[in-house]
Formats: structure tokens, C-alpha cells, sequence
């Protein structure tokens, strides 16, 4: 389904000479920064950012994808061949968006306690969580990469030299190592549920498996103080 525009959108005015009051005006409505959360992984059709963002009204969403391309956080583009269409993705102001959006990811994910009933896990979503437990630290000079199965999804990681890449889908090259996470079928595949099946050694492991602890030691989810 195609989003259809009206006229301007009126957003929330704090009336503060503020930056953090500004970020707030233009990103701060409910699922505006989820919808960047997801075109920082990659642009998307309407139809795929509506499907990733499971429980979004379609008018919701045309609300604020309209915001953000007023705020010229987020732009349309034509689909690069042999695809068609239209997608959405953010320009150079959304992508300077990513290092704030992973600090608040980072600190969100001290908060998160016990999954509730009807909580999901978004394959956009676990490619942020690793990008914002990533210990730069832990990593430094560090090459080496992981591709990990959960379920029907699969995500990679990659470090070069101590520098991140992540994405969806197979890594661009063959990975030093595969995991495959096998979780209950009533089970949230999140990065806890993940992290304890590694631990337990309940995965099936493909490559270099020393490269698991080096995994669990670089991605990891600080503990607060």
C-alpha cells in the first residue's frame, strides 16, 4: 500500500531554545525513531517498513514518514534496478541520527527486564542490537566474522580491524563462523534468549569455534553501575 500525503503535518512545539526539545520535535513521536531504526539497516518499501514494524496503523505510518521528510530526516528514492518503485531511505541528516540511536539503544537495553506477552523481535531490530552492544574496546585490531540463524532470520557481523559491519541476510563473505540458534517454539528470540542458548552451548556451531567467546566478550550488553 502506497502512503497518500495531505497537507503539512503539525508536529509537537516544547517552545525551548533546546537541541534536546529540537530532537524531540522531530523525532519524538511514537515509531518515529523506530521507523529510522529500520532504514538505518537498510530502505524500504512502504509495504516492508509497515510489515517490519508490527502494529503500526498505516496511517500512523504515513503520518510519520511525511514528518520526517519534512524535517529532511528521511527521502524517497526510486528502487535500484531490476526492482521497481518506490522506497524510502534517510538522508545524511537521518544517518547522522545512528550514533544517538544507538546510545539509547545501548542504555534501553540495561532496562529491558522480562519480555512481555506479545513482544516481538524485528530482524531490523536484532541488526541495531548488535551494533549498539558492540564493545569498540574489545574489538580493537580484531578481524573476524559471524553469521547467526535464528529461526527463519539470518544476520551478520563483521569486524575488520576493530571496525564494525552488520547487516541482514548471509555475510558478504564466507564467515569464519556460523551459529545456529535453535529456541523453543514459544521462545522471543531476543538477544538474551540468544546470548544464554551460546553460553549453554546449546547452538550448532560451523567454522572457527574458538571465535564464539571472542563473540560473546565483543558483543555484549554493558552493565550499569
Amino acid at each position: 500500500m502506497q502512503a497518500c500525503y495531505g497537507s503539512a503535518v503539525k508536529r509537537r512545539d516544547f517552545g525551548q531554545y533546546c537541541g534536546l526539545a529540537r530532537a524531540l520535535e522531530l523525532v519524538g513521536e511514537r515509531w518515529a525513531l523506530l521507523i529510522v531504526r529500520n532504514l538505518i539497516v537498510r530502505p524500504r518499501r512502504y509495504t516492508e517498513l509497515q510489515t517490519g514494524l508490527a502494529g503500526i496503523p498505516t496511517n500512523v505510518l504515513a503520518t510519520r514518514l511525511k514528518e520526517l521528510e519534512q524535517a529532511g530526516i528521511v527521502e524517497r528514492q526510486v528502487a535500484p534496478a531490476p526492482a521497481r518503485g518506490v522506497v524510502y531511505a534517510l538522508t545524511a541528516v537521518g544517518r547522522s541520527l545512528e550514533p544517538a540511536l544507538l546510545s539509547l539503544a545501548r542504555w534501553g537495553a540495561t532496562q529491558l527486564g522480562e519480555p512481555q506477552k506479545g513482544d516481538v523481535v524485528t530482524p531490523e531490530g536484532m541488526v541495531l542490537n548488535l551494533r549498539a552492544v558492540f564493545q569498540s574496546a574489545e574489538a580493537a585490531g580484531l578481524t573476524a566474522s559471524w553469521e547467526i540463524h535464528v529461526r527463519d532470520v539470518v544476520v551478520h557481523a563483521v569486524v575488520t580491524d576493530g571496525a564494525l559491519l552488520t547487516g541482514l541476510g548471509p555475510a558478504p563473505v564466507g564467515p569464519d563462523l556460523t551459529i545456529t540458534v535453535e529456541l523453543d517454539d514459544d521462545e522471543l528470540a531476543s538477544y538474551r534468549a540468544i546470548v544464554s542458548s551460546m553460553r549453554d552451548g546449546t547452538v550448532e556451531l560451523a567454522g572457527d569455534r574458538k571465535l564464539l567467546g571472542t563473540f560473546l566478550r565483543v558483543f555484549t550488553v554493558p552493565r550499569v553501575a
